[in-house]
């Protein structure tokens, strides 16, 4: 009995981890689809390859996490445009955040 528990025990610890990690793996994955352009930027920053969604919290901030830009925009044809025009020359991290997604993803302000 005891070897039918720790068999049991073994499998779910395993086989639990693997899928976890099967799972990091397909974020990771979509992650890799977002595209952002044009980068460096100058007045507009298109975000492509995002799931479309009715309200989704747009957060720009810059290296020192300061947020310099928050919005609710609706996300339609898998795409979003960031208007970055008053933004100073420098790194700046994206943050979009819905129902449907939660993306990161950083872009360079000329």
């Amino acid at each position: 009995m005891k070897k039918y528990i720790v068999l049991t025990l073994f499998l779910f610890l395993f086989v639990g981890t693997g899928l976890a990690q099967s799972n990091e793996i397909l974020n990771a994955v979509r992650s890799e689809q977002i595209k952002v352009f044009p980068n460096p930027a100058t007045s507009l920053i298109n975000v492509l390859g995002l799931q479309n969604s009715k309200s989704a919290a747009i957060v720009v901030s810059d290296v020192y996490g300061n947020v310099v830009l928050q919005h609710n925009w609706e996300i339609k044809n898998k795409a979003l445009n960031i208007p970055v025009a008053n933004l100073q020359k420098g790194i700046y991290v994206i943050f979009i955040r819905s129902s449907e997604q939660n993306v990161q993803t950083k872009f360079y302000k000329q």
